[in-house]
């Protein structure tokens, strides 16, 4: 506690090797708050001072975290094709409205080795004709994989965006069998 009586935050922070590239997961004692792909040394500072700013608090390293130690063994049995989903505790506090409720629709209503357009994902939260809004919020989300944003696909068939990039989202919907392995 604070010198006001206040809990104060902690947030941890660990660096996972994936086969998407290094991983840095963040949690707080409310749950996992952030996934950041491409976790080179620039980007990790980047995020860290970012989530400093946002969470109030300097995020600490500690892969020995109990949350994170979770985290990781639920992630690499992603990675292995042993885990189609996850059951971790998660802290919504980066991202709220909209974007909140979509990426917790697409959480719970888009399951492994499936894809929803961004049109269709928009009409499951109430808003038709928002799928312009539902690709801002996949750019938006915090905790990519974890909350599959990857599944987000575009109507005509096309892959759409992605903030770990398009190679990224191959290698992801690949692993999941919607996409065929890449050749080369």
């Amino acid at each position: 506690m604070d010198s006001h009586g206040q809990d104060e935050q902690r947030v941890v922070w660990a660096v996972v090797g994936t086969d998407i590239g290094p991983l840095m997961l963040a949690a707080t004692r409310d749950g996992l708050v952030n996934v950041v792909f491409h976790a080179s040394d620039a980007v990790r500072e980047r995020a860290l001072e970012r989530l400093a700013a946002r969470l109030g608090a300097r995020p600490e390293e500690d892969p020995d975290s109990p949350l994170l130690v979770e985290a990781i063994r639920q992630l690499r049995a992603y990675f292995a094709g042993r885990r189609h989903d996850f059951d971790l505790p998660l802290d919504w506090s980066l991202i709220s409205g909209f974007n909140r409720q979509v990426l917790r629709e697409l959480a719970s209503g888009v399951p492994y080795g499936t894809v929803v357009g961004y049109g269709d994902l928009a009409g499951r939260v109430g808003q038709p004709g928002g799928a312009q809004a539902v690709g801002a919020a996949m750019g938006a989300n915090p905790l990519p994989v974890v909350v599959p944003c990857h599944r987000v696909v575009e109507s005509g068939g096309g892959i759409g965006g992605f903030g770990g990039g398009l190679e990224t989202k191959r290698k992801l919907l690949a692993l999941e069998g919607v996409l065929p392995e890449p050749l080369f």
